[in-house]
């Protein structure tokens, strides 16, 4: 698919989409034409990546994490440095800050549907 497909399937805007490869998040291919060619698997890459931007982690971090997946990772993770260690493990130390944060915001306004009187507004907790 060209790159303005993946744009409204993602909902990503096409300059991100570009910044994104530029950081080695994504990758395509190039047609005889130089039009950007991306596989399907790269809507739920872009949505990943999304997530994790929007919970606010680095694009260099999140390169980082995506070399770490399948048989690559085991690699990565067998020559990884005390210094890269250190840097992933601060960056885990503020994800569960935030999530510690989110979980407070959550409860709150659990609470205050439920002392409006609109406890059943409320999304079902997940396991």
């Amino acid at each position: 698919m060209r790159i303005g497909e993946l744009s409204r399937r993602t909902g990503v805007p096409t300059r991100l989409l570009r910044y994104y490869e530029e950081q080695g998040l994504i990758a395509s291919k190039r047609s005889a034409n130089g039009y950007r060619e991306y596989a399907e698997d790269d809507v739920a890459t872009v949505q990943q990546i999304r997530g994790l931007i929007g919970a606010g982690m680095t694009t260099r971090l999140i390169r980082m994490l995506r070399d770490m997946e399948g048989v690559r990772g085991t690699a990565t993770a067998a020559q990884c440095t005390r210094t890269v260690a250190a840097e992933v493990a601060e960056e885990l130390a503020g994800v569960e800050d935030r999530i510690r944060c989110l979980s407070r915001s959550r409860d709150t306004l659990r609470s205050w549907l439920a002392a409006a009187g609109f406890e059943e507004l409320a999304p079902a907790a997940s396991a």
